[in-house]
């Protein structure tokens, strides 16, 4: 592993409080897909903390410049991702914002949704933005107060950034200090508590340092006097929230509800299950004559080979995000190939962890790819 100065949480980042330990390991810093070779890829400290409240969080943070020295390219394909984009476009515009700073904007698929309904002064902030859109403006970094200097936003929309903060205090204050003229704010973010209970591998990650349930996430709305205007649940894939800056509100009275018990549980319970499905599926592995390949060319499938998936027979990794393919997924010795590689493979086993997008993906296999293809999914 590579020396990273890392940035350390002595108390819990929510409400202050002591931090119990939960689990440590080593996984990949980064979770996508790179062109050089394997020499130069971090493998780093993963220590997993709860507080008494129930806040699970890592304590080691990795500097967000490293973290996203590389992009992010997540939510970028899918039809999942596609309807959940739509989605939260129509929620945003029915607000009818004139002029909306967008934070984490990514791929620019939430902004083009947007534009294609109603015509809105858009900006994007970001760091080491690549595919950029004629119809949006676009600040290079990563948000901070200071870029409401000498322009206006009466809206600022953020879709699953909110889980990638690291001090969502501070990030919060941030935004409420530029919101005091009566200002909104719009936001998707993972439903984790669903997440976790489901036992999705990408709830908790690197760049995902804080286990945001509701209950947390409202208290920090009260504490830093967000009103909620309203809420919608996206399947059991995201939260839509439109709030407003409301002085009135009593930040002072703004009570964590205790989730230790549940939250711990939650975590344990998903560590002891991926244990024994690996060990299961390394036993099958060992028995099969099929050609194996594994799918998802992110931390889906880098979580079972970092906790003891046996990969002398895996021959590729398979994804359906162009951007990802023939290229090495970080951490890993393997090439990624599109899942069409299979067409005429009837002898193959797909292994399938990808969470809320297992069915999407297992569909598309059958019905498009290759009926006769065995598929294990998590």
């Amino acid at each position: 592993m590579m020396n990273i100065d890392y940035i350390e949480r002595q108390k819990c980042i929510i409400n202050d409080s002591n931090l119990e330990f939960l689990s440590q390991d080593s996984f990949p810093l980064f979770c996508g897909c790179v062109s050089d070779s394997n020499q130069d890829d971090y493998i780093c400290d993963q220590e997993w903390v709860i507080s008494k409240e129930g806040v699970i969080q890592l304590r080691n943070l990795i500097p967000l410049d490293l973290l996203y020295a590389k992009g992010h390219d997540a939510g970028s394909v899918g039809d999942l991702w596609e309807e959940h984009h739509k989605e939260f476009a129509n929620f945003v515009i029915k607000t009818n914002p004139k002029s909306v700073l967008e934070i984490g904007g990514g791929h620019g698929k939430l902004s083009q949704n947007c534009l294609s309904i109603k015509n809105i002064k858009w900006t994007i902030v970001e760091p080491n933005i690549e595919n950029k859109y004629e119809n949006v403006d676009y600040i290079n970094g990563f948000f901070h107060k200071e870029i409401f200097n000498d322009q206006y936003f009466d809206t600022i929309v953020h879709s699953h950034t909110f889980e990638h903060i690291y001090n969502p205090h501070e990030f919060l204050e941030e935004i409420s200090s530029v919101l005091m003229g009566g200002g909104r704010m719009i936001f998707s973010f993972p439903n984790m508590k669903k997440w976790l209970e489901n036992k999705f591998t990408n709830c908790l990650n690197f760049e995902h340092t804080i286990f945001l349930t509701e209950s947390v996430l409202e208290f920090l709305l009260q504490k830093h006097q967000f009103k909620i205007f309203e809420k919608q649940y996206f399947k059991e894939h995201s939260i839509f929230y439109y709030v407003c800056k409301d002085e009135t509100i009593d930040s002072l009275g703004a009570i964590l509800k205790n989730e230790y018990d549940e939250n711990k549980k939650l975590f344990l319970d998903m560590k002891k299950y991926y244990q024994e499905k690996i060990f299961n599926l390394n036993q099958i592995l060992e028995n099969t004559n099929k050609k194996i390949y594994l799918f998802g060319a992110h931390l889906f499938s880098q979580y079972l080979i970092y906790n003891g998936l046996k990969i002398d027979k895996i021959i590729n990794i398979l994804d359906n995000n162009p951007n990802k393919q023939e290229k090495r997924l970080y951490g890993t010795k393997f090439k990624v190939k599109s899942p069409k590689i299979l067409k005429d493979q009837d002898d193959s086993l797909v292994i399938l962890n990808a969470g809320i997008y297992n069915d999407e993906i297992q569909k598309d296999i059958k019905n498009n790819i290759n009926r006769n293809i065995e598929i294990i999914s998590f």
